[in-house]
C-alpha cells in the first residue's frame, strides 16, 4: 500500500496525456503534452501552431493554464498524504476504500478532461474565417478523441496517455493488490 500511495507522485515527473495532430502538410506531427499542472511542446512551437490553425475554425486558444492545474496537483498530495496514513496507520480494508476514492477521483478527472475538450471543440466562434459544416448542415466540431484517435477534416488526432497516467494506474492497481493481499492474510490468521 505504500508503493500505491506513492506511484501517483510520478504524474509531477511524466506527462499525464498527449494529443497528436497528423496532416500531410505537417511532416511531423504536432503534438501536446498535459501534464497535471501544465501544457507542454512535444516538438518547439508545437503548441503556438496548434493555435494559429485552431484560430482559423474558430476554435479558443490553448490556455497557458486552466483551473484544473490548481486543484489536480493539490489532489494528488492529498490523496498520497491519505494512502500513506493508511497504508502506516490503516486496516487493510481501508486500502479498498483508497482503492475507490482513487478511481472516483480518476474517473471525475477523465470526464473533466472530456468536458474541456467538447468546449474546446464545439464551442466555435462564429465570425471564424473558415466553416465547415457537416451533411445534415450542423455546423462541424473539432473535438479530438478522449482516447483512441479520429479523422477530423484532413487531420487525423491521436489521444492516448503517457508515463503519468500509466503511474497512477498502478498505484491505483497497487492498493487493490494490497487488498487482497491483507484480505487474504486477515484469512489465514483467523484460521490459526
Amino acid at each position: 500500500m505504500l508503493i500505491a500511495a506513492l506511484l501517483p507522485l510520478g504524474l509531477f515527473l511524466f506527462p499525464l496525456w498527449r494529443i497528436t495532430l497528423e496532416a500531410p502538410q505537417y511532416p511531423i506531427p504536432l503534438a501536446m503534452n498535459i501534464h497535471i499542472n501544465d501544457f507542454s511542446d512535444v516538438h518547439p512551437h508545437d503548441i503556438k501552431n496548434i493555435n494559429l490553425m485552431n484560430h482559423y475554425v474558430g476554435m479558443k486558444y490553448i490556455p497557458d493554464a486552466i483551473p484544473e492545474f490548481k486543484i489536480f496537483p493539490v489532489g494528488i498530495i492529498i490523496t498520497t498524504i491519505i494512502g500513506l496514513i493508511i497504508a502506516f496507520k490503516g486496516s487493510y480494508k481501508w486500502f479498498l476504500y483508497w482503492f475507490i476514492l482513487m478511481i472516483i477521483l480518476s474517473s471525475a478527472g477523465l470526464y473533466d478532461f472530456y468536458i474541456w475538450e467538447h468546449d474546446y471543440g464545439h464551442d466555435l466562434d462564429p465570425k471564424a474565417i473558415m466553416k465547415f459544416t457537416n451533411p445534415d448542415g450542423t455546423v462541424m466540431g473539432f473535438q479530438p478523441p478522449l482516447f483512441g484517435s479520429k479523422d477530423i477534416l484532413n487531420f487525423t488526432a491521436h489521444s492516448y496517455p503517457r508515463l503519468g497516467a500509466f503511474f497512477l494506474a498502478l498505484g491505483i492497481g497497487g492498493s487493490l493488490l494490497a487488498y487482497f493481499a491483507g484480505n487474504k492474510i486477515h484469512k489465514k490468521t483467523l484460521s490459526m
